[in-house]
């Protein structure tokens, strides 16, 4: 809905008007018997003004979308491409899903034999989707089209090509395969070349980071946040990732290196398809999600020392054994987590955070532990345990940090044990973008409509609690995320799985996303900065309106805030075009 105020009455009067000239009369009568004008209403009157005075122009273009509906727009109509966006997009999973460097399961890492052979077979279906392709020297997989304009600022999609040990076919390689598929689907239907600015897309060779424990060798190097010491590291073998790109013919100097790094000026957005990883889409029974933003995170080290001693000999009374201190404060992690408004008082003074925002938005684990002396006669002398806390709202993770410490050492006082708290790595939280998240919502929303069979409803925005190459790539430029719901949340496991179905929505939102936002069939009208306004015409006499705003400046922040159409002798027929601010 819109705001109160005459911006509603300017739609609600605009609703009725079914010719240019009528409406031209109809806004001057509306300004005219105005009380008062706000800013607001003039802007918004001299927006409405001008846009009529494209119609004839408009209507004379004969746009190829015509005859179709306005909730067809944005995927070729009743084009689904089924059969590049499901059939052939499922069957290129299976096929990297079958590329490993190991017997029996899914391992393919970093610049590995495995990982230059799904290379080559993603270099040559970029290739099939009429794009020009290179590999870079960090092994990085790139298809790009110029469009129409090769010198705007590009538009990247992408994920990553490496996976963990005894993987599933889906994380990272479903972004990958979904955005390539996208680009064939709009080259089938001719309409690669009319997009208004360059689109790319990335296979990233290392996300995962298993080979040489860093993450980001791939986007990170493309980002610019990746540090060129970083070829200097070392597998388990000994071999630095300097050795293993000179052996696959890459040669890499700390010049070139520096040359990596993409020029901010001329990257428009990035955007990631990837797999949820958890288990809220399919929840909620749909399948398509928008990301809100990437949580951020902090690892800790917790080191407990006590008394060793005599298992049998020792009362338990007079016994200082630090593993049940690290049992207790495990327990005290999960409660902390579970219910921080318990723990953590809101004063109204820190921003982005409250009571009531605190739960729910934190998740904590306790991944390892480990003992010493270790042995089942024996009273450990000190345990070790890791712990991961994550949350989008940076304050509310580092006040969960700050009282979790707080408590550990005061339960350590109590038990007489020593603890100590290592701080291994902290990231701050990414916000995507509130556009592209906004026009990934309504992209998503639309393929959903179009799929046989799915519910359709709400498309829900989430957090991601996981780390994604969008992480990275927010150094960059702005981002955007699209989750692809998977059976039981499971992932980093072969039982990994996407249905195939799901695999087609999320290419179809991708195809509606490009078509919808990056069409250059579409000419620039003065709109008030921060809005996108689609008006689709049904005949030269009647038209609808759909304005999105990309900021909250006068509507509230949300994707449709009105749409109005009129029918004429019962037909719905429309031409549709994007009118933007932005437009070059």
């Amino acid at each position: 809905m819109i705001d109160d105020g005459p911006f509603t009455h300017s739609f609600v009067m605009a609703s009725e008007i079914s010719t240019g000239e009528s409406l031209r009369a109809k806004v001057e009568q509306l300004r005219e018997s105005r009380d008062t004008h706000t800013i607001e209403s003039r802007v918004f009157d001299e927006w409405l003004l001008r846009t009529v005075e494209l119609l004839p122009r408009a209507v004379q273009l004969n746009h190829p979308l015509e005859g179709m509906r306005m909730q067809d727009v944005g995927s070729s109509g009743n084009q689904l491409f089924r059969e590049i966006l499901r059939d052939e997009a499922a069957n290129r999973l299976h096929e990297l899903g079958k590329i490993s460097d190991a017997d029996g399961y899914l391992e393919r890492t970093f610049m590995s034999p495995a990982s230059v052979r799904a290379s080559n077979a993603i270099l040559s279906w970029m290739q099939d989707a009429g794009l020009r392709t290179w590999v870079d020297q960090m092994g990085n997989v790139h298809g790009r089209t110029d469009s129409m304009n090769a010198n705007a600022e590009a538009l990247l999609l992408g994920s990553h090509l490496d996976t963990v040990i005894d993987a599933g076919m889906y994380d990272g390689p479903l972004g990958i395969i979904c955005a390539v598929s996208a680009l064939k689907a709009l080259k089938i239907s001719g309409r690669l070349e009319k997009l208004k600015r360059p689109v790319e897309v990335i296979a990233f060779s290392d996300e995962e980071g298993v080979r040489f424990q860093t993450t980001f060798l791939g986007s990170g190097a493309i980002a610019g946040i990746l540090p060129v010491s970083a070829l200097q590291l070392s597998d388990r073998s000994g071999v630095t990732v300097h050795d293993v790109l000179k052996e696959n013919s890459l040669e890499v100097t700390e010049e070139s290196f520096v040359q990596l790094k993409y020029d901010s000026q001329s990257v428009w957005g990035y955007i990631e398809v990837h797999m949820e990883q958890g288990p809220v889409l399919e929840s909620l029974s749909v399948p398509l999600g928008v990301v809100e933003g990437i949580a951020g995170q902090t690892r800790l080290r917790v080191t407990v020392r006590g008394s060793q001693g005599h298992a049998g000999t020792v009362p338990m009374s007079m016994r200082q054994d630090p593993m049940a201190a690290a049992a207790e404060l495990i327990v005290l992690l999960e409660n902390l987590c579970k219910h921080p408004e318990n723990f953590i008082t809101y004063d109204g003074q820190c921003k982005g955070s409250s009571d009531e925002s605190l739960s729910g938005s934190v998740v904590c684990t306790v991944g390892e532990i480990s003992s010493w002396p270790s042995a089942s006669n024996v009273i450990p002398g000190q345990v070790t345990f890791t712990v991961d806390v994550r949350a989008m709202v940076d304050i509310t993770r580092e006040a969960i940090i700050s009282e979790l410490s707080n408590l550990m050492y005061q339960t350590c006082r109590r038990r007489s044990v020593y603890c100590n708290i290592e701080h291994k790595h902290d990231a701050a939280s990414v916000h995507c973008d509130p556009e592209l998240s906004s026009q990934l919502k309504f992209a998503a929303g639309s393929a959903v409509k179009k799929m046989p069979g799915l519910i359709q409803g709400e498309v829900p925005v989430l957090m991601s609690g996981a780390g994604h190459d969008a992480l990275a790539m927010s150094h960059l430029t702005k981002v955007g995320m699209l989750f692809v719901r998977c059976r039981g949340g499971i992932s980093h496991s072969p039982e990994e799985n996407v249905l195939d179905d799901d695999i087609w929505a999320a290419g179809l939102a991708l195809v509606a996303l490009l078509e919808t936002f990056f069409s250059s069939q579409a000419f620039p009208v003065a709109v008030p900065a921060g809005f996108v306004a689609v008006v689709g015409f049904l005949s030269s006499a009647a038209f609808r309106v759909v304005v999105v705003p990309l900021s909250g400046s006068f509507f509230r922040p949300i994707l449709l805030v009105d749409q109005f159409s009129l029918k004429e002798s019962g037909r719905l027929a429309s031409l549709s075009f994007l009118f933007s601010s932005s437009l070059e």
